[in-house]
């Protein structure tokens, strides 16, 4: 054996997050990981949009590069069909896994969590996008959104909740807290209690192969979709919308 090696044979794998990295790592691996230095050690080059005088824009928003494109799903009430919605969706932990959403109280997906407890967040893929922008501009009040939206219903592994089977990873959640959020909004915290995907999606160890999966995400302060860097849609496109933006 060599002098730095050790048999993990019977020792179990534990997925790196950000947090056990920094906790474990040394303090310049810490710097490392969080972007402040390069491998090198020198500090990172400005680039060009740091020069010049800054502009304070006529309205505040939350602009930020592109975020989770997230269709959530969860079981509807009693003789309803069960439901399908876009949320602002974010992560709070990897260790546990932990996530959070935010759906506004005018939506019927915040009721139904409430009500229920649990939920599926599936993540789309760029074939899906039309289909996820349809979801996003129709209210539930006028029908089953996944006969609109052209999706399959499938059945979550781990809790009585609905899945998009189209979509390559089903992230199952059980609320554990909720906080309203004024004025309009309720925050669901919840654990992420099984977590399935398709094959290819990830390799033999669970991780994810971005590249093999062509994800997208809403960028908040134009209302586009991209996807690595390539725009394929924007938010409101199949209802002829280019203005919306959050």
């Amino acid at each position: 054996m060599e002098p730095d090696a050790r048999d993990t044979t019977d020792t179990p794998v534990r997925p790196v997050t950000r947090r056990r990295f920094l906790l474990e790592a040394s303090p310049a691996a810490g710097l490392l990981a969080l972007g402040a230095v390069r491998a090198d050690g020198v500090g990172a080059a400005p680039i060009a949009l740091q020069a010049g005088p800054r502009v304070v824009l006529p309205e505040p928003g939350p602009m930020l590069p592109p975020v989770p494109a997230v269709l959530l799903t969860v079981r509807g009430k009693d003789d309803d069909p069960d439901h399908i919605s876009v949320v602002w969706t974010f992560v709070i932990n990897g260790d546990p896994p932990q996530i959070g959403i935010a759906p506004a109280h005018e939506h019927v997906a915040g009721e139904l969590v409430d009500l229920h407890g649990e939920f599926v967040l599936n993540v789309p893929t760029t074939r899906m996008v039309e289909g996820f922008d349809r979801v996003d501009m129709t209210s539930s009040r006028v029908g089953d959104k996944f006969t609109l939206s052209g999706f399959t219903a499938g059945q979550a592994v781990a809790v009585d909740a609905p899945t998009v089977e189209e979509s390559p990873i089903h992230v199952e959640c059980r609320v554990f807290d909720r906080h309203e959020v004024p004025p309009s909004r309720t925050l669901f915290l919840a654990d992420v209690v099984a977590t399935t995907v398709h094959a290819g999606a990830c390799d033999e160890t669970g991780r994810l192969i971005v590249d093999d999966v062509p994800f997208f995400g809403m960028t908040a302060g134009s209302g586009e979709f991209y996807a690595m860097g390539a725009r394929v849609g924007n938010i409101g496109m199949t209802m002829g919308r280019s203005d919306i933006k959050y």
